[in-house]
């Protein structure tokens, strides 16, 4: 399955496009936002679980990137409400589930082989935020592969990337304008190396997921 899977060429996915698709567990569903492969794929989606939902205890050889954003995701007896970052390294495992239901925005497949680092951040403490470059930042991960952060931009307050090695943006509050387009919260757009990113946040400010310097080396379509 190829899902915005030429990364040579911007991709976006409002909030407005959406299409739920059942995963093979029962309450479980995700919007497909970029894929290559079949059920095992690198893929980058948004998954609802059902309250009292869960899948069995499973791999993950690529390793596996969270941010929660609505309810709570749970792994074994270790409760994530909204606004946790984790990170399982490749080869780690888990049994996700939710109590009452979570909305989660997820990357598979996406891990340098040796990035070991298992991470797990709560964004809504304000301690892992800081003040740089006249904005809010929560550093979530940096390696020589990647950084990825939350960035909390004032009114009309722009965001601008230019020519790294591939940008990632999901709107995770507020809404922005980008490429002549308005996207609110839930929205992502996805940029290839060597093309810069430019935002500028709306008349309320904006909460964004950014991830930079992944696409370095195009991943195979399969």
């Amino acid at each position: 399955m190829l899902v915005n899977a030429d990364f040579s060429q911007p991709a976006i996915v409002t909030a407005d496009d959406y299409q739920w698709v059942a995963s093979p567990q029962q309450g479980v569903e995700r919007v497909m936002l970029d894929r290559v492969g079949g059920e095992k794929a690198r893929a980058t989606s948004i998954v609802r679980y059902a309250p009292q939902s869960c899948f069995p205890r499973h791999f993950h050889p690529g390793g596996e990137e969270i941010l929660v954003l609505r309810g709570t995701f749970s792994e074994g007896e270790k409760h994530c409400p909204a606004g946790y970052y984790l990170r399982n390294p490749p080869g780690s495992s888990h049994q996700p589930s939710s109590l009452e239901g979570a909305v989660i925005f997820v990357k598979l497949w996406q891990m340098a082989p040796d990035d070991t680092t298992s991470v797990c951040i709560d964004t809504q403490n304000p301690a892992n935020w800081a003040e740089q470059g006249g904005r809010e930042i929560c550093a979530l991960f940096h390696s020589a592969h990647e950084q990825v952060c939350l960035q909390r931009l004032a009114p009309k307050a722009p965001l601008v990337i230019r020519q790294v090695a591939g940008a990632e943006l999901l709107v995770i509050a507020g809404e922005v304008e980008a490429c002549g387009q308005t996207l609110r919260s839930g929205s992502w757009m996805r940029q290839p190396k060597g093309i810069g990113l430019c935002v500028t946040a709306g008349d309320s400010g904006a909460t964004v997921y950014l991830k930079t310097g992944h696409l370095a080396s195009l991943p195979r379509q399969e």
